[in-house]
């Protein structure tokens, strides 16, 4: 039963994604990362969750971005690895359309790497492939489902020994994801390929 309703409040949660209404919101945390900020919280996790459908048809032709085990499980953040984030988030915010994949492909939920256009999830893949680029390990960048007044939306967790930082085509702001005001409800798993989990809390 517990696993039926899991199964369900998933599919619900990412049928869709939560559509940026007018400009995209940019706030003061656009600049260089606050190194020095409070304690670094974590997302703890609290047990196995079924994966958005179109994951895995998604991860049959990319199963590099699709990865996110391996020995690295936080990325040490330093002023050029916080400015990596800040790059990735923007570059990508401005450089791809955001358009539904109903209009896009005519169906509810694909997921790609976008050319101009996408949705949020192919936004949070394309950030997690520009990143990859740049040397962070893919078990440190997880795509994350939340819900956002209702609605599913997909962005992509940056993990860190300075905490877990949401990546998020709806700002061009890189926050803590404490300070997101999303439910947050499951992510990629970093210890069983292919797998995802259910977000708990913050933790240590």
């Amino acid at each position: 039963m517990l696993k039926v309703l899991v199964f369900t409040c998933l599919s619900l949660a990412t049928a869709a994604c939560s559509q940026t209404t007018g400009s995209i919101t940019s706030t003061a945390a656009i600049g260089p990362l606050a190194l020095t900020a409070a304690e670094p919280q974590l997302m703890s996790m609290s047990g196995p969750a079924f994966a958005p459908p179109a994951f895995y048809s998604f991860c049959e032709s990319r199963p590099d971005l699709c990865a996110s085990t391996g020995p690295t499980e936080k990325m040490t953040m330093t002023d050029r690895r916080g400015a990596e984030l800040h790059e990735v988030n923007l570059a990508v915010n401005r450089k791809i359309r955001e358009v539904s994949d109903q209009a896009q492909h005519g169906v509810d939920d694909v997921w790609s790497v976008p050319q101009s256009a996408g949705d949020c999830e192919d936004f949070a893949i394309l950030k997690k492939k520009e990143l990859m680029k740049r040397g962070w390990p893919a078990s440190t960048l997880l795509l994350t489902v939340v819900t956002a007044s209702g609605q599913g939306h997909v962005v992509l967790t940056a993990r860190t020994d300075r905490g877990d930082f949401i990546l998020d085509n709806r700002t061009n702001a890189l926050r803590p994801w404490t300070d997101v005001r999303y439910n947050f409800f499951a992510r990629q798993s970093q210890s069983a390929h292919g797998k995802w989990e259910r977000i708990a809390s913050a933790g240590a």
